[in-house]
């Protein structure tokens, strides 16, 4: 995985830069409720293309969202691809919680939700013999989960990076 993320309005940043706008832009409107959010997607068999996104969500008043880009080199299938998507949200989101736990201690009031992961599953296709798996996965790490069609962490936003 990369170290840097994309930014539509600020570019390329690093994780630090992320996190900094992250909480610039909570603190600015401390009373409002904040949902945030990491969800991949992938496009392509061989050696896919994963994107993860970072969203942070003002309810009701927009957002922010940041992504990035990685590949791995490998062949997938289905199974494999889906296990690799929900492992790079599961990094990422635990350094996010780490890391906004430590800045965003007592000192700043705030009403950041739990960290939600957005996994690119559902009902339908492929993927509903593993919703099961993917979601024990998600919850035994302590974070909230959402599948198609609420994942939209991952089939909007990150797909959207994709393309």
């Amino acid at each position: 995985m990369s170290d840097y993320f994309q930014s539509p309005t600020y570019g390329k940043m690093s994780l630090n830069q992320v996190i900094d706008s992250l909480i610039d832009f909570i603190l600015k409107n401390p009373d409002d409720i904040y949902q945030l959010i990491v969800g991949t997607d992938s496009e392509g068999k061989e050696d896919p293309e994963f994107v993860t996104a970072i969203v942070l969500h003002r309810k009701g008043k927009g957002g922010r969202f940041f992504y990035q880009r990685s590949r791995t080199g490998k062949k997938y299938t289905l199974r494999t691809r889906i296990y690799e998507e929900t492992m790079k949200s599961l990094t990422l989101a635990v350094k996010l919680r780490e890391l906004l736990e430590k800045h965003l201690q007592k000192n700043h009031p705030h009403n950041l939700k739990d960290l939600e992961i957005h996994t690119d599953i559902g009902q339908a296709g492929g993927t509903r013999e593993m919703i099961k798996e993917i979601v024990g996965m998600i919850k035994g790490n302590g974070f909230e989960v959402k599948i198609k069609p609420e994942s939209f962490g991952a089939t909007s936003v990150a797909d959207r990076c994709l393309r």
